[in-house]
């Protein structure tokens, strides 16, 4: 579907060096930001108590949010659990606080609302358990990732798996990087989303190699660099309405979702715009960069043996 149509390639090679350039220098600054100030883990990863709290009519979620902050804990999670009467309130672990301390947490909120609210459920999550997500949450983006490369490599060709999986572990480091700079917490929810752009900024650049095959048939006297160009140019009204979309749609999460969905609408809306990005100006250059020609992708037709008559 094209709503528009450019009649003339835009040059995106001929700036490829330049936007590699930013693309790198912001890749060193997300690594220096996990490095130095490291991810704010959420209660899932780093353990800490979980309350499950039920009041007789609409929970007072802001008060409750407001009071368990108050008391010190501002780290915590509190969102509504079901239904708009119950709230999940995740209280993370401090040397200074034991794990009694979360019921005077649920004796200070149970008179927010009209009536007395109930505590349905109290668990501790270890800092064992927390790390054992951790653990899982890295192997499942170790398989995504390989898994993604043995698919290219057997659709296409294994420069283009390589250029691929680069620009989609550029997207990775990059919302690390701003979930570190900024100390946004991260949580499974955003390790959920991750899992989601790696997805996402893939099927984007399986369809920017896809052209390039078909334009490798079809452009038989034009350059590796005019190839890739026209390639990227005749994506572009897809690329517009599909990304323009679906970030319409996260950006409806961040702004009306309230807390609970924040972190992940804005991992999710940095990983969109990012992979767009790297799928024309890391993953394409790079595949030329690699020596991409037309013989990795078009085939000869097999020679024909000449026909020997027999006298």
């Amino acid at each position: 579907m094209n709503f528009f149509r450019i009649t003339h390639d835009i040059p995106f090679m001929r700036h490829a060096k330049l936007l590699n350039a930013i693309s790198f220098i912001t890749f060193i600054a997300a690594v220096a930001f996990i490095a130095v100030r490291g991810l704010a883990l959420s209660v899932e990863f780093t353990g800490g108590t979980v309350m499950q709290v039920a009041y007789p009519s609409a929970a007072p979620i802001q008060e409750v949010r407001a009071v368990v902050q108050g008391m010190g804990y501002a780290d915590a999670q509190v969102q509504n659990f079901g239904s708009s009467k119950e709230l999940l309130i995740r209280l993370p672990v401090a040397a200074e606080k034991s794990q009694e301390q979360a019921l005077k947490v649920f004796e200070a909120v149970r008179s927010l609302g009209p009536g007395d609210a109930q505590l349905r459920k109290r668990e501790f999550v270890g800092p064992q358990v927390g790390s054992e997500l951790a653990v899982d949450g890295l192997t499942a983006i170790i398989f995504v990732v390989v898994g993604i490369m043995i698919y290219l490599a057997v659709r296409f060709e294994w420069k283009f798996a390589v250029a691929a999986i680069i620009a989609n572990l550029h997207d990775v480091v990059i919302i690390l990087g701003f979930f570190a700079a900024f100390q946004w917490e991260f949580s499974l929810s955003v390790l959920a989303a991750i899992l989601a752009v790696l997805g996402y900024s893939v099927n984007e650049s399986v369809v920017v190699a896809d052209r390039i095959r078909e334009n490798f048939r079809r452009m038989r006297k034009a350059s590796v660099s005019e190839v890739i160009d026209n390639a990227i140019t005749r994506t572009m009204s897809r690329t517009i309405i599909t990304h323009g979309t679906t970030e319409t749609m996260v950006l409806t999460m961040l702004i009306f979702g309230g807390p609970v969905l924040h972190h992940f609408a804005l991992a999710l809306t940095i990983g969109i715009v990012f992979g767009i990005y790297s799928s024309v100006f890391v993953m394409a250059p790079i595949t030329m960069w690699l020596g991409i020609k037309r013989e990795d992708l078009v085939k000869p037709p097999p020679k024909q043996q000449d026909e020997v008559i027999v006298p």
